[in-house]
């Protein structure tokens, strides 16, 4: 878990320290809630401590959680309920995850290498949904984000150029910049070959970052074919407004399974937060505020803004961080953020210690096919 994300569930809702027996018999009516999405009586507790304790104790222990604010009675006559602060607890302090089982690890990645870059975040969003029941999801990389392996430029009109960008992982991008001239395609290849000799393996920002400081030095006399090489890759380079991540969820059946979807409306709810996904987007974003590989698990408030009453998102960044070093000629490349981020929403009564390790490893799949 994020010390990041701690530190503003802290500073919200800071977490209480437990008795042993509090700690186990919240992990008791936690299991208890994730395998039957039912309230727990204490009759089913005590069928799942590790150790024997009398009814009369079991109730008291119940009854200091609930003042706590760890567990409630969703109805007067009905057993207990984890709230969102006792399944938080749970999952920073009280769940034991462990790694996926090597047969499951050697099928998901066999699967992987049979996939396409191109279709490899549709891949993992279905195999998601399809392993965990909830509503898998990636946000796809910007290109903004990656690094570049190649660049051309194509006249199209005398006022126009195509750029073509083509990323070390990802689709090819096409970008129309203006630009005046006639019969130069020769000089459109070479100022090409000049940019490609700097670009392999930088992404767009340090590319630009580069171009504009070789600009700079340029003396006005020496505005050639040099200058017009700095001049269309900072254009060709430029970030798009338009370029935004897309949230890529390949199916929503998997969810309907889950009895807390049977509710029409909660449904409906759901899938307008998906389908209207800015607020979404950003929430998801903030897991990029994570050291990689560090899972993250968002519960309560934060998705009850959007309308997610009850449910919960696992989710952890995939891409890697190159360290900022020196290149030849001096400029230090930045540090990579992550491309972007992959994971599960669903109802906060989901099994984390199976959910976590499976999102936890698809990242590391993701990143290692779209590594170059």
């Amino acid at each position: 878990m994020s010390p990041h994300r701690e530190d503003r569930r802290a500073a919200r809702r800071p977490m209480p320290g437990l008795t042993e027996r509090q700690r186990m018999v919240l992990r008791a009516v936690v299991t208890a809630y994730v395998a039957e999405a039912a309230p727990t009586s204490s009759a089913m507790v005590s069928h799942l401590l590790p150790v024997a304790l009398s009814s009369a104790s079991i109730r008291n222990t119940m009854a200091d959680l609930s003042e706590l604010g760890l567990i409630e009675k969703p109805h007067a006559s009905a057993g207990r309920v984890p709230t969102s602060t006792g399944l938080q607890l749970f999952v920073e302090q009280l769940l034991n995850t462990q790694e996926l089982a090597d047969f499951d690890r050697r099928s998901l990645s066999s699967a992987c290498q049979e996939v396409s870059h191109e279709s490899v975040t549709r891949w993992v969003s279905r195999l998601l949904s399809e392993r965990t029941h909830q509503l898998g999801f990636v946000v796809t990389p910007r290109i903004e984000r990656v690094p570049m392996r190649h660049v051309s430029f194509v006249r199209v009109a005398r006022d126009q150029l195509l750029a073509v960008l083509v990323p070390e992982a990802g689709p090819i991008q096409q970008r129309v910049i203006g630009d005046i001239g006639f019969g130069d395609q020769a000089e459109l290849d070479a100022v090409a070959a000049q940019l490609n000799e700097k670009l392999a393996g930088r992404t767009l920002g340090e590319m630009r970052a580069l171009l504009e400081r070789e600009l700079s030095d340029l003396r006005s006399e020496a505005r050639g074919l040099y200058f017009r090489m700095a001049d269309l890759g900072i254009r060709a380079f430029a970030a798009s407004a338009q370029e935004e991540e897309d949230l890529v969820i390949t199916t929503r059946s998997a969810l309907l399974s889950q009895p807390e979807f049977n509710d029409p409306g909660r449904t409906r709810a759901v899938f307008e937060a998906v389908e209207t996904n800015r607020r979404l987007l950003d929430v998801i974003g903030r897991v990029l505020e994570d050291p990689r590989d560090s899972v993250s698990v968002s519960l309560g408030e934060e998705l009850e803004e959007l309308g997610l009453h009850n449910c919960a998102m696992v989710a952890v960044s995939y891409g890697h961080a190159r360290p900022s070093t020196l290149a030849d000629d001096g400029i230090a490349p930045e540090e990579d953020p992550a491309l972007g981020v992959l994971g599960v929403i669903g109802p906060n009564r989901m099994d984390y210690g199976r959910v976590i390790p499976l999102v936890s490893y698809c990242s590391r799949l993701v990143t290692e096919k779209l590594s170059p």
